[in-house]
């Protein structure tokens, strides 16, 4: 077995290894290390000799290295001396490991990592590290920063957790709740930045957009009763879903209304819609879906049901308000009305100022002045949004746009 079997194995097991060894020491951060100590030992042990059972290897072996490292605390004697008594400990490395419980102790480590005593940032990069098992180096590869901040987060993030004594458990059924909402905006933003990313080279990052579909999935099969965990879901799915039309063979955009919606994943849209079917139809999730869904169901941009999406827009408008809902609403708007009370959406949000320095803005305002036939006015927003994106494919198109203004 090479790196490429031992990375593969890692990020399906290693939210179980790493939830399953906080359960055994109580250390959210001892189990982390020790995990990662036990994947940096496969890498030299695997090609060597190939285990049967690759996650019961893992286990064993984070097992002895977490001892290992309790043993060189001299004030946790007492829980080396019961760990050590533990026969599963000693087991043969291939033996298979007991993983009850398993379903609340992941759950439980999507609660710690995504603890409301951390900032966004810390959320993010320590979900994705211990429950979706990527590397450093990945999430700073993702998210374009350097690999000492996000190595950086991720150490102050278990420091915080334990300085605050954050207990490695399942929240009571009403704090669990309360705290939902923060695990869902995590696994949003990473879903996010996945399918439309904020800066660098591509458009789409579909490894992180992929990775927040599988976390959202195992929240959605492990909190089953929840419906706004499936609102999420069918989001993701129905938005992951339009991945293969969003770009042309050389990466660059290629607009909704150009997309070949043969290429869309008719097999992620139907679990979008089961998903959806489950969600919460007043949600901000739910809501999302239900708009991804109607373009989704769609043959045409033309036979798109706009004015159903101006509903939704403003039912989300009401229940999650936001600007960006609102630019977003101006552009349905566009769509079932016409560019002129679109225009008037969008200018009430630059005369608030409400999205300074975004390029959407420009970018949407730039399209419906060009649809009023004003093309100098049109082309000096496009060209500013522009300026403004960090995007290095989104750019291209907008001076594209810009200059066929000309």
């Amino acid at each position: 077995m090479g790196t490429a079997d031992v990375e593969a194995v890692w990020r399906v097991e290693s939210a179980r290894i790493v939830a399953a060894l906080t359960r055994f020491t109580g250390d959210f951060g001892l189990a982390e290390d020790a995990a990662q100590e036990a994947v940096a030992e496969a890498l030299v042990s695997w090609p060597r000799a190939s285990p049967t059972n690759p996650a019961g290897w893992l286990m064993a072996t984070a097992r002895r290295r977490a001892i290992d490292a309790i043993r060189r605390r001299v004030a946790l004697q007492d829980r080396y001396a019961l760990l050590a008594a533990d026969p599963a400990v000693n087991s043969a490395v291939d033996e298979d490991v007991d993983l009850d419980r398993i379903d609340d102790d992941v759950l439980a480590l999507m609660f710690v990592s995504c603890h409301p005593v951390l900032s966004p940032a810390a959320r993010v990069a320590l979900t994705l590290r211990v429950v979706g098992g990527l590397t450093s180096e990945q999430i700073a590869r993702a998210f374009l920063v350097p690999v000492p901040t996000v190595q950086a987060r991720v150490t102050r993030a278990k420091k915080t957790i334990a300085a605050a004594g954050v207990p490695f458990e399942l929240p009571p059924a009403g704090e669990r709740r309360d705290r939902l909402g923060g695990v869902l905006s995590v696994l949003y933003v990473i879903f996010t930045e996945g399918s439309t990313a904020t800066s660098g080279d591509d458009l789409l990052r579909p490894d992180v957009a992929y990775e927040a579909v599988r976390l959202t999935r195992m929240l959605a099969a492990l909190q089953p009763d929840e419906p706004e965990v499936h609102g999420l879901l069918a989001l993701c799915e129905l938005t992951a879903a339009r991945f293969p039309a969003r770009t042309g063979p050389d990466g660059s955009p290629v607009l909704l209304a150009d997309q070949d919606r043969r290429l869309w994943d008719r097999t992620a849209i139907h679990r979008g819609l089961a998903a959806l079917a489950r969600a919460s139809a007043r949600g901000p999730y739910g809501l999302q879906a239900a708009i991804a869904a109607s373009h989704a169901s769609a043959p045409s941009v033309e036979e798109t049901d706009w004015d159903r999406i101006v509903v939704l827009y403003e039912a989300l408008g009401r229940t999650a308000p936001s600007p960006m809902v609102e630019l977003n609403r101006a552009v349905a708007v566009a769509m079932a009305s016409g560019p002129a009370p679109a225009l008037a959406i969008v200018d009430e949000l630059i005369a608030a100022n409400r999205l300074p320095g975004s390029h959407l803005v420009p970018t949407v305002r730039g399209e419906l002045l060009t649809r009023l036939g004003r093309r100098p006015e049109a082309r000096a927003e496009l060209e500013l949004a522009a300026r403004l994106c960090a995007n290095q494919r989104e750019r291209s198109v907008l001076l594209g746009r810009a200059a066929a203004l000309s």
